[in-house]
């Protein structure tokens, strides 16, 4: 409590801060020059951009088809809500800071930017891990004749959710803390700390909010592999049984790597820190794990679009259908300012004319009326046609 009314004040800094006595909430680090933090705030512009786009594209496309709304793409979906929430808090965060240099906007706003990251960024991890373990339930159906359903989908959202709120709020409450970077334009847990409620909530931390859903992931598809690789070898028409599910595995596979490669970096630093809380570091070498960790959040929408054909099919009918509607709005427009335009010359007989073309058209209409309502009912709407094939079809 007295290092929380401490730093509420701004009177006291961590240990690591102490020896310079440098405030990353009043001034930048004196060691970084101004022109290192522009680029650092343009990168991260970049990321949470198109982590924001993408993210919101693969929402939006699942909600407009009802074709994707599967169980198995509601996990996706709440993948692409967790990376978007974090694109949201700590890229937008991270990126004014950065133009200012140094953490403006105050203590209350490190500790939500810590958190949130925190929060969101677990709950990605720990969707990953339970859309692997859906893939191993579907495919080497160790329940047999059991089938996702939809509440099975959101009983595992709520389990993603609620775990990770239980993990990542005790640093809000007083086990660890979230503080502010080595470079000081970003929050995190308190990975330099070697006091003992600190080191044993960093433990407890990596333990349930890594390594445990790590381990689910690497189970769940080596079970998957050997079980595909047994059909292949008893069928050997693996290409035509088992292609759609081949292809989602093939899809999360990609999906898990890009996470691995994004946030390896950043867990193999905050061991390094957590076990020698005294190692000295360069501010910039510490910052590019955290900074290329967010870009995770780019990665998993482009493996969406890219890898799997119904997605992608699905997604540029949603732009299609956009365009045609806007093309469709302009022509009509355009007429309207026609017929305007000859009302304001005085053209008389315009009026004449639109009501004969009004009648003829009635009068088609009363004989068109015993038609097949279908292809009106299609214009209307504007609905883009769906494509009748699963995963991969």
């Amino acid at each position: 409590m007295d290092a929380f009314r401490a730093f509420e004040n701004g009177s006291l800094l961590p240990s690591y801060f102490a020896p310079a006595r440098w405030d990353p909430f009043r001034r930048p680090l004196d060691s970084i020059q101004p022109w290192q933090f522009r680029l650092l705030a343009a990168v991260m512009l970049l990321v949470t951009s198109l982590s924001l786009a993408e993210n919101l594209a693969v929402i939006l496309v699942t909600c407009k088809f009802k074709q994707l709304r599967q169980p198995v793409n509601y996990i996706i979906v709440n993948l692409s809500v967790a990376d978007f929430l974090v694109s949201l808090t700590g890229g937008t965060i991270s990126f004014l800071t950065n133009l200012k240099g140094y953490f403006f906007m105050g203590y209350w706003t490190c500790v939500l930017e810590g958190f949130a990251v925190t929060f969101f960024g677990i709950a990605a991890l720990w969707s990953l891990a339970l859309l692997a373990f859906e893939r191993y339930i579907v495919i080497c159906r160790p329940l047999r004749n059991a089938r996702l359903r939809g509440r099975h989908a959101a009983l595992g959202i709520v389990f993603v959710w609620s775990f990770s709120f239980i993990w990542t709020i005790p640093p809000t409450v007083g086990w660890s803390s979230y503080t502010p970077s080595k470079i000081g334009t970003t929050c995190e847990p308190n990975w330099y700390s070697g006091a003992y409620a600190d080191r044993t909530y960093i433990i407890t931390f990596f333990t349930t909010c890594f390594i445990i859903p790590l381990l689910v992931i690497l189970v769940s598809y080596g079970k998957l592999v050997q079980k595909l690789k047994k059909v292949s070898d008893a069928q050997g028409r693996l290409g035509t049984t088992r292609r759609p599910e081949r292809q989602v595995t093939r899809m999360v596979v990609f999906m898990i790597i890009a996470f691995l490669i994004c946030w390896m970096p950043y867990a193999a630093f905050s061991i390094l820190v957590t076990a020698y809380p005294s190692i000295e570091l360069d501010p910039r070498l510490a910052a590019i794990p955290a900074f290329f960790s967010k870009t995770a959040t780019v990665y998993n929408p482009i493996i969406y679009v890219f890898m799997n054909k119904q997605f992608r099919q699905c997604l540029i009918e949603l732009f299609s259908c956009n365009a045609i509607g806007a093309a469709e709005s302009n022509m009509n427009l355009t007429s309207e300012r026609a017929v305007l335009t000859q009302d304001r010359r005085g053209s008389q007989m315009a009026p004449m004319a639109a009501h004969g073309t009004i009648s003829k058209r009635k009068s088609g209409d009363g004989h068109r009326g015993r038609q097949p309502l279908a292809p009106l009912t299609a214009s209307e709407n504007k609905m883009c046609p769906m494509s009748s094939g699963r995963w991969g079809h």
